[in-house]
């Protein structure tokens, strides 16, 4: 234990060295394909265009946001928590990569909608379902998201605790003075209308959509099950965790809990949360891919072969008997 946090020591840090790399490599590895293949289908592939295409097309471009930051926040943790490429980096990776962890949720948030509307509302729907409609609601979406972090970015450094190994830390450990000043109000905001108000929609209202739209015997349903099924399961497993560890965590920099074990506990399982909210990366190219027809991608796949085979003509001859 090398840093205080309050009263209480912050446990040893050395499983961050290996648990952030391999999480982060994974999702680029993964990830990064998948989403980069998904915005180029939902944007030039899919006529005409509709209000899923749209949601689905900034909800792999939040994605591929966050895979951009994680070069940096290898380098960091392999660096064993030595941030080299400065303050105004650290506050532009960092702010970047939790805002986009909330666009995230948000777009999903919107696509269920969009889904249980189609199946249920479907005279209400037709009104609704213009490209343009879900176009402004993106729009708005990235505009405050980027008014917040262009203020979060320009108010200046983050002050974090010392350490005595000198080591410059990025986007933690901050001291007591920023979470009373900076950090709260963006904390609780952010907790309440990015976090738990999407996963409360989420999981509360979609399971009861879920069985109404089931007894529609269509493919639209079909499909639409399938989001929000999709939808469900990749917010138990990442985002789910990550909200509830961050709230026990602002309950702890309020000092509303005050035990230094619990304390540790909610630090550590803050760690693993972080890391399992990262792997939202690689599950989304997987809802991406079930819940359409599958035609684009098997026409992406049939493009990129046919390139292939013309690449080849005068190579080989094909004959027919």
């Amino acid at each position: 234990m090398n840093v205080t946090e309050g009263n209480c020591s912050i446990p040893s840090e050395e499983y961050q060295f290996r648990l952030f790399p391999a999480v982060y490599i994974l999702a680029l590895v993964v990830g990064l394909p998948g989403n980069l293949a998904a915005l180029f289908v939902f944007s030039f592939k899919t006529t005409p265009r509709t209000a899923f295409s749209v949601f689905i097309s900034n909800l792999a471009m939040a994605d591929i946001v966050i895979l951009c930051t994680l070069p940096f926040r290898i380098h960091y943790h392999l660096n064993r928590n030595d941030w080299v490429f400065g303050d105004v980096a650290c506050r532009i990776t960092g702010v970047l990569f939790y805002a986009n962890i909330y666009m995230s949720i948000c777009f999903m948030t919107c696509i269920c909608v969009d889904r249980y509307m189609a199946t249920v509302h479907p005279h209400s729907y037709l009104r609704l379902r213009s490209p343009l409609c879900s176009l402004v609601v993106s729009v708005a979406l990235w505009c405050v998201a980027g008014v917040a972090v262009l203020v979060f970015i320009l108010m200046g450094p983050l002050e974090t605790d010392a350490d005595e190994s000198g080591r410059r830390s990025c986007f933690e450990n901050f001291a007591k003075h920023e979470w009373d000043t900076r950090l709260l109000p963006y904390s609780i905001l952010s907790l309440i209308f990015c976090s738990l108000l999407p996963s409360l929609i989420i999981l509360v209202c979609y399971p009861m959509a879920a069985r109404r739209i089931s007894l529609i015997r269509t493919k639209a349903a079909q499909r639409a099950v399938r989001v929000i099924y999709t939808i469900l399961a990749i917010t138990l497993l990442c985002f789910l965790p990550n909200h509830m560890v961050y709230l026990l965590h602002l309950l702890r920099r309020m000092d509303i809990i005050k035990s230094c074990s619990t304390a540790n506990t909610i630090h550590n399982a803050r760690r693993v949360t972080m890391a399992l909210v990262t792997l939202n990366t690689c599950l989304d190219p997987v809802l991406y891919y079930v819940t359409t027809s599958h035609c684009k991608w098997k026409s992406l796949k049939m493009t990129w072969r046919w390139g292939r085979i013309r690449r080849r003509r005068g190579v080989y001859t094909i004959t027919v008997s």
